[in-house]
């Protein structure tokens, strides 16, 4: 395995870099906050005194990180990242980000000879922590198959989107969907208990019914719960929904949905804090109701009860243009 470099051990970032080190990787870190850092250089990880440093002494380079104003500075300082990059190394962007910038960012980054790829992941923290999160890859085939073993330590299912740039539009978009869930479950909660209805129950029918999803086996259980803690907060949703509105403006697309989205968590952000846990916008349909939605039984977070396996490669079924040198 390569030596890995990862930059960003935030709330998604940490559980990766965890996968790695847990997983026998030579893992460099660094994040802003040196306290992160503590547990993982404890148990075996190196500290990375600069991205320019960890960008020369290590094989690959990750960063996750909260925006793309993050990424960009880790890039382009004085001892960013772009100064150590040779031909050869890679950037692997964990991010969720805006294509746009990626494809910047790469750009720069291609210019050393090393190669760029956009690699966000989706599926909660949960999964993450235990290496079973689901990974998006955009860049070269040749890139993504150099990319492919280590990916498959963090991840469980590994889909290799296209071009640099492709990766993060499909997380943005699958973000926004599971946004749209979580608020329509919000309304079907307090409508539940408004109309009466027990919530263990009410829990039970979705879960059993064509109103199932991703979003409710996890988010609607520490709604109930109480504690609202997915390790998600409402700033990260507001940047989310506005990265998947630029690209519709980009392409001149006008939406119904995302605007109403949008318009909800700014009031929920600006009424709660920018770090209070995203599924708390439950909070303003509880209090504008007099209810509170908390039932028995739940977990105060979510833990993945999958055992931990290495990934694999997942290929788009029935794809008409398919390339034979890549499948």
């Amino acid at each position: 395995m390569p030596k890995v470099g990862f930059i960003g051990l935030g709330n998604v970032g940490g559980k990766l870099a965890g996968s790695l080190l847990r997983n026998g990787i030579d893992l460099t870190v660094r994040d802003l906050n040196r306290g992160l850092t503590e547990h993982f250089v404890d148990i075996g990880a190196k500290w990375g005194d600069s991205p320019k440093q960890m960008a020369r002494d290590t094989d690959i380079l990750i960063t996750c990180l909260p925006n793309p104003a993050a990424s960009a500075s880790v890039l382009e300082a004085e001892d960013g990242a772009l100064a150590g990059f040779v031909p050869g190394k890679v950037w692997a962007e964990m991010s969720t980000t805006d294509e746009k910038e990626v494809m910047r960012l790469g750009a720069l980054v291609r210019k050393t000879g090393a190669e760029p790829i956009d690699c966000p992941v989706s599926g909660g923290c949960h999964r993450a922590a235990t290496g079973n999160i689901a990974i998006f890859a955009g860049c070269e085939r040749a890139a993504f198959e150099k990319m492919l073993p280590l990916l498959t330590v963090m991840g469980r299912r590994i889909l290799h989107t296209g071009p640099l740039g492709s990766a993060s539009i499909l997380k943005v978009l699958t973000n926004y969907l599971a946004t749209a869930n979580l608020l329509s479950l919000c309304e079907a909660l307090v409508t539940a208990k408004v109309a009466g209805m027990d919530l263990n129950t009410t829990y039970e029918a979705i879960r059993i019914s064509s109103g199932n999803s991703f979003v409710h086996e996890t988010e609607s259980q520490v709604i109930l719960n109480g504690s609202r803690d997915i390790s998600f907060t409402m700033d990260l949703v507001c940047k989310d929904l506005g990265l998947f509105s630029d690209i519709a403006k980009r392409v001149n697309l006008e939406l119904e949905l995302a605007p109403a989205m949008i318009a909800i968590f700014e009031d929920g952000r600006e009424r709660y804090g920018p770090r209070e846990w995203s599924p708390n916008i439950i909070k303003r349909l509880e209090e504008a109701a007099a209810v509170e939605i908390l039932a028995p039984g739940f977990p105060p977070e979510m833990v993945d009860d999958e055992p931990e396996e290495l990934g694999y490669e997942v290929k788009p079924r029935h794809r008409a243009d398919a390339i034979k040198a890549d499948y």
